[in-house]
């Protein structure tokens, strides 16, 4: 039978998991600031669509995390 990790190996891997989810956010701030590094002239439908996609995910986890959308109570 396994050994279930004791608390302190919980809280590492929880600090790491949240370091690479900050880590991400800010990229992501970044890029946003950036226009996702589209000039105004160049914004054809095909980013509309990307940026789409991106938002869908980032909903997903937004109402997973805030138990909104299909996470609602």
């Amino acid at each position: 039978m396994r050994k279930s990790p004791d608390s302190s190996e919980a809280l590492a891997a929880f600090i790491a998991h949240k370091a690479e989810i900050d880590a991400i956010l800010a990229r992501l701030s970044a890029l946003s600031n950036e226009h996702f590094n589209r000039a105004p002239d160049d914004v054809s439908w095909a980013d509309v669509g990307t940026l789409g996609s991106y938002l869908e995910g980032l909903r997903r986890v937004s109402d997973s995390a805030f138990h909104e959308g299909e996470y609602a109570a």
